[in-house]
């Protein structure tokens, strides 16, 4: 299932899903089908997985003309990011593909070395925006505005101490998150100024249901900054694969509903490039991810 958090001429948010080419909200949906459903995507997360495969059901059950007595077209809706507010700070996972583990090396203050467990930050839940937003750039804070690119998982259920052979059990779907970087903003080793800042986690268009991706380690991801692609590769090179995250994450802490967990980039950021590019107000950057979509945003200096 596609899903999506949306509004309609600045509207409070609204849960939909994609059917058709068309949205159609999940509330009304519920409404239609005397099953009731939530209206944010969080709330619909805490019904567990298996809501699912209900909905799918009742979706084939439904008419067309009952979908289109509440269905809108796809251009008069403004997509938001698919949870606009997480309840915690988003996860993320540093230095998770060889080469960009090579290239950090070389220009930041890194070993060169591969990292035995995975590297874990953090992103506070303001960083997070939607596709077709500014990213804020804060001249006062930084001159080196970076990219990344990565596959995001969210998850479904509460975890600790979760095995390998079990991870993906506890993945509800999959978005696209843009981790912007700082790269000017490290304080001695540690990464929330460069990573924390506001508008820093853009993410979406939509939500993809674990269901629909068949492997989500064979995944082709990219990134354009106006319009040059900056950084191609695929997900099945990740030194810690998704199975891996979740297992030693839940070791560390315990996992629940709705966490986001930021997989990690690939070669190819400003940081690494010879020269360094970095980006400016007016760039445009866009980052997708092989079955779920494309995030676009325009850099804004204040």
């Amino acid at each position: 299932m596609k899903l999506l958090t949306y509004s309609i001429e600045g509207s409070e948010p609204r849960l939909g899903f994609i059917h058709n080419n068309q949205v159609i909200d999940m509330e009304d949906f519920g409404d239609v089908s005397n099953f009731p459903l939530p209206k944010t995507m969080l709330e619909l997360i805490d019904m567990g997985f298996d809501v699912i495969a209900e909905i799918n059901d009742l979706i084939a059950d439904t008419s067309e003309k009952q979908f289109d007595e509440i269905a809108y077209d796809i251009n008069e809706v403004t997509f938001l990011a698919p949870i606009p507010k997480p309840r915690k700070n988003i996860i993320g996972i540093g230095l998770n593909y060889t080469e960009h583990v090579a290239e950090s090396a070389r220009t930041l203050d890194t070993t060169g070395k591969l990292p035995t467990k995975p590297i874990i930050f953090s992103k506070p839940p303001t960083t997070v925006t939607a596709t077709n937003t500014n990213i804020i750039k804060n001249t006062k804070l930084t001159s080196q505005l970076d990219w990344e690119c990565e596959l995001a998982v969210v998850i479904s259920k509460k975890g600790k101490y979760v095995t390998k052979q079990d991870a993906l059990d506890y993945v509800f779907g999959y978005t696209v998150i843009n981790d912007i970087s700082a790269r000017d903003c490290r304080r001695e080793g540690q990464w929330i100024v460069s990573k924390g800042q506001d508008t820093f986690a853009p993410m979406g268009p939509i939500l993809v249901t674990k269901d629909e991706i068949e492997n989500p380690h064979n995944l082709n991801l990219s990134l354009k900054v106006n319009g040059i692609e900056k950084q191609n590769s695929n997900t099945k090179f990740m030194l810690f694969n998704i199975n891996d995250l979740i297992e030693d994450l839940s070791i560390v802490f315990t996992l629940e509903p709705g966490d986001i967990i930021a997989t990690g980039t690939p070669a190819g950021v400003g940081a690494g490039r010879d020269p360094q590019e970095w980006m400016y107000d007016g760039d445009v950057v866009e980052a997708t991810v092989e079955g779920i979509g494309t995030i676009v945003n325009t850099i804004k200096e204040i």
